[in-house]
Formats: structure tokens, sequence, C-alpha cells
């Protein structure tokens, strides 16, 4: 079976319903993981995403905050919902698709604007939340998996605008890429991202705070795409929809896609 997954902070998915469904219509991924849906489940606008398809839905969902959901034309059933740090916050659901797969969708902290979690509780928070991430797939090895998200850190040199300004900026300091970096080797997570693209800066989020994002171009790659290596030879595809940043009324990141040949 092939399919295309696609992967976006959307920054409200009642907000910005209308580029979702752009989106849904014009690149008709078989599985779209939202991240910050800053919704309750059912509040959540099913009815145009039904009416294209994606009838299929696991979510997380919280009043204003946080929120994750994987929509899906493809069968796919409900799996698990951690709940990393104890913070009490919808940011991870795993869905289960009818070829087996595992989806895992994140929303990891941001981390707030110091890079000290003496002085700044959301920067402690993102680092127990990495570590919970890391000791879970320690001690459950994942297999036949997929994980995506809006991971909140750029761990490349080419992942940022320019590497040495970021390394005291909250996204890219050595101790948050240490920290996903051991996440990442826990569960042996290949980055389809990067095997597919190994060369070259590369962006999924551009700040609101540029007057013109477009010309600044100093973006970030926070969102991802990985991959357990039983199946991440059968990952090809990647790409970034840049355009989307562009859109009316857009989300500060872009869609990132994959596709899966299994």
């Amino acid at each position: 079976m092939s399919f295309t997954l696609a992967t976006w902070n959307i920054n409200s998915v009642r907000l910005r319903e209308p580029i979702v469904l752009k989106l849904l219509e014009e690149e008709a991924p078989d599985v779209l993981c939202l991240q910050e849906c800053k919704s309750p489940v059912d509040k959540i606008p099913l009815e145009g995403f039904q009416a294209l398809g994606y009838t299929h839905m696991v979510a997380r969902g919280q009043k204003g905050y946080n929120g994750v959901a994987i929509l899906s034309r493809i069968p796919m059933v409900e799996v698990e919902s951690f709940d990393f740090a104890d913070l009490g916050h919808a940011r991870h659901i795993a869905g289960r698709l009818e070829n087996g797969v595992t989806v895992h969708n994140f929303y990891v902290p941001a981390g707030g604007d110091k890079p000290d979690r003496e002085v700044n509780e959301k920067f402690g928070q993102k680092l127990d939340y990495l570590t919970d991430m890391r000791d879970q797939f320690h001690a459950n090895a994942p297999e036949k998996a997929i994980l995506v998200g809006d991971l909140n850190i750029a761990p490349r040199e080419d992942d940022v605008w320019n590497h040495k300004q970021l390394l005291k900026i909250v996204s890219h300091t050595p101790v948050e890429v240490d920290h996903l970096a051991q996440v990442q080797d826990a569960g042996k997570w290949v980055d389809i991202t990067r095997q597919d693209i190994p060369e070259g800066l590369l962006y999924s989020w551009w700040s609101y705070r540029a007057k013109d994002w477009a010309a600044a171009d100093k973006g970030r790659r926070l969102d991802h795409i990985w991959a357990t290596p039983d199946i991440s030879n059968s990952g090809h595809g990647s790409r970034v929809l840049r355009d989307a940043r562009g859109w009316e009324k857009p989300s500060d990141h872009a869609p990132v896609f994959a596709s899966f040949d299994l």
C-alpha cells in the first residue's frame, strides 16, 4: 500500500479551517497530522473534512491550547495517547492504519523564551517531555511506525537561517538538540526528510514577527517526519509546502510531506 502523509502545525484548526480544506483539496494527502489545534475534539470542524473523504480521525484536544489530530482517508484506529512530563496537555495521539503502520503525532512544548530551566519553567517542561519520550522508546522499541509533528527543535546547522546566531535561542540550543537526538536514538528513528533531502537549508516555520517572511527567509525546520528502520527505506518524496505559509490567514508553519510504499 502506498500513501502520502503530511504534518502541519495549524495554529487553530477552527480559525484556519479554510486553509486545511485548501490543502486537502489541492494536495490530497492520505493522512494529515495536525498540531496546535486549540480546540476540544468535539469542536473540530469535521463536516468539511469528511466531505473530502477524510472520514477517520483520532484526536486529543483542549480549549484554546495545544491539541493534536490525525485525519485519514485510510481506515485508522486509535492506539494510545501519552501525557509526557505529566503536563495534562493534549500533545500526543497515535493511530494505526489498516496496513499495520502506527502514526505518532506529537506537539512538543515550545519551551518559552529563555533556555534556562532555573528561570523558565517552560524550558524545563520541554526538556522533561523529551526525556519521557526517550524513555518510552527505550522501554518499548517502536516497529513499523512513523513519528511526525511539531517537535519545536531545529537540530541541524542547515535547519536554521543562521546557526551561530541561534545557538542561544530556544529551538536550536545544544541542550535541546542533544535531548532530541536521544529521543531519535532511543527509537532508532530515521529522519525521512533529511534522508530524502540530505543537504541544504530547509525550513518549515517562519515567524509572524517578520514584516515580509518570504523576503527575510529567517526560518527553522521545526516540523519532522521520522520512521522506524524497518520501513524507512520505503519513505520518499519529502517536501515542504512553503507556499502555504503565504496563504490567507496562514499558520506560521508550513506542511511537511512524505510518501511511503509498504
